[in-house]
């Protein structure tokens, strides 16, 4: 009976050692990843929403959207120049961010590393390798400065780096208002300054073949050395640690002997910089000229692009891909449809709004998830109560047999113990028999004297 009962407790097991060995590790996936996910998703349902209020297919959108960005090698190209200066600006806003600041001035950045650049190409004459060098360096000094001035406003004035930001950011739009007319003026139009020269232009004429004439440049080279620089700098070297520290907990930092003011400068210098390479990319290689009258929107999806990376430099750089596959391919939708082209701005305008709103959405991950567990946690204890469930149905079916065998183990142990009380009864039974007829020959006897004493008797008589 113990036996069965083992083996009907392995019919209640819902997850024992031996299905614990067998089950496989589930797969995770990261929470900005998940995050990133979501909002992509709701994104494109209110892109959909917004193309069937305009009396279109949203599937037959989105296929001449992404085939806009993807169909042959001179639309990937053109998708990876229009992503280059996203990259950069993502990455800046998400350095920033990892320090604990919020940098909403990568626009003015850009705009300033781009006329350093430009004013540099188009006033020195030198070999391109030269002019190249030397323009890198001057639009990595232009976004350098107005990174610094924030940073220090943050470090000695407590200024709030979102005011003087934006602040900047206008104060570089007028600054290029005024510069390009004044000395670099095109030579058809005031709004524009002149076209840069092919030795200071980031297109080589061999990338430009290799992807069918599209503007893919070496600025999609900086991104990627800017990516894996950071993402370095960041999680291996103290340097990264400090800014870090300092954004997480800056009286912690300070108690800790880091120089938090210095990190705050050095932080928002180097976002600076890499909006001013971005720049660079965007008016030396995706553009030939830069215009005025314009603050570029690059600065601005830069935070769209951090965010929904995780405000990671992996991920921005794979955000990036992405928003520059809208940006690419809604031309083409439009072209192809009646579907207006604001419909991929509104896309990212909303991939923006729920990738800033991440709280909410890991609360919905999470609620998720709790519910999810909690369905798991039922099942398993519907499976041990079916578990036991047939356990006990096995026992009652095992039980009559069990009776059966102790009721044959009973009468075998009554045949063994049956022999052995049958043998002392015959012996006592033999013995009171040979006593009986000891009793009857000494009767048999005594009769027998009687009669002959009786005999004896009569003769004397006679």
């Amino acid at each position: 009976m113990s036996d069965t009962l083992q083996s009907g407790k392995q019919f209640g097991e819902p997850s024992g050692q031996q299905s614990g060995k067998q089950s496989k590790k589930p797969f995770f996936i990261p929470r900005s990843v998940s995050v990133a996910l979501v909002s992509v998703v709701f994104g494109l349902i209110a892109g959909a929403l917004f193309m069937l209020i305009t009396g279109s297919n949203p599937l037959t959108g989105y296929a001449f959207l992404f085939r806009g960005g993807l169909m042959n090698l001179e639309r990937i190209g053109n998708t990876l120049a229009t992503a280059t200066p996203l990259i950069l600006t993502g990455l800046s806003v998400a350095f920033a961010f990892k320090t604990g600041l919020f940098n909403i001035g990568a626009s003015g950045q850009l705009l300033m590393g781009g006329l350093c650049a430009t004013a540099l190409g188009l006033t020195l004459t030198a070999p391109k390798p030269v002019m190249l060098l030397l323009m890198l360096l001057a639009a990595v000094a232009g976004g350098a400065l107005w990174g610094f001035v924030p940073g220090l406003l943050k470090a000695l004035f407590n200024v709030h780096e979102v005011v003087s930001t934006i602040m900047m950011n206008w104060l570089a739009f007028w600054i290029v208002n005024y510069t390009i007319p004044a000395y670099f003026k095109g030579e058809f139009l005031e709004t524009e300054s002149r076209r840069i020269p092919d030795m200071a232009s980031l297109r080589l004429p061999g990338l430009t073949e290799l992807f069918h004439g599209s503007y893919v440049n070496l600025g999609l080279v900086l991104a990627i050395a800017a990516v894996a620089l950071i993402w370095i700098i960041l999680d291996k070297t103290v340097l990264g640690y400090e800014l870090k520290a300092a954004g997480y907990n800056r009286y912690a930092a300070e108690y800790g002997g880091m120089r938090v003011n210095r990190n705050i400068v050095l932080s928002l210098s180097i976002a600076g910089a890499l909006s001013g390479v971005a720049g660079l990319a965007l008016y030396a290689g995706y553009a030939v000229n830069i215009q005025i009258g314009v603050l570029p929107t690059q600065g601005f999806d830069g935070i769209a692009v951090a965010f929904l990376g995780g405000v990671s430099p992996l991920g921005s750089f794979l955000a990036a891909l992405f928003l520059g596959l809208l940006h690419s391919g809604k031309g083409f939708m439009n072209a192809m449809t009646d579907i207006p082209p604001e419909i991929g701005d509104t896309i990212i305008a909303i991939l923006l709004y729920f990738s800033a709103t991440s709280v909410l959405i890991e609360r919905m991950l999470d609620k998720w998830k709790r519910r999810r567990s909690a369905g798991r946690h039922r099942k398993a204890l519907a499976q041990q109560a079916e578990g036991t469930a047939l356990a006990q149905e096995a026992e009652r079916e095992a039980a009559p047999a069990a009776l059966e065998s102790a009721a044959l183990e009973r009468s075998a142990v009554e045949s063994e113990v049956e022999p052995a009380a049958i043998e002392p009864a015959a012996e006592q039974q033999a013995k009171s028999g040979a006593m009986e007829n000891t009793a009857l020959e000494q009767e048999a006897e005594s009769t027998a004297m009687a009669h002959k004493a009786k005999s004896g008797a009569e003769k004397e008589e006679n």
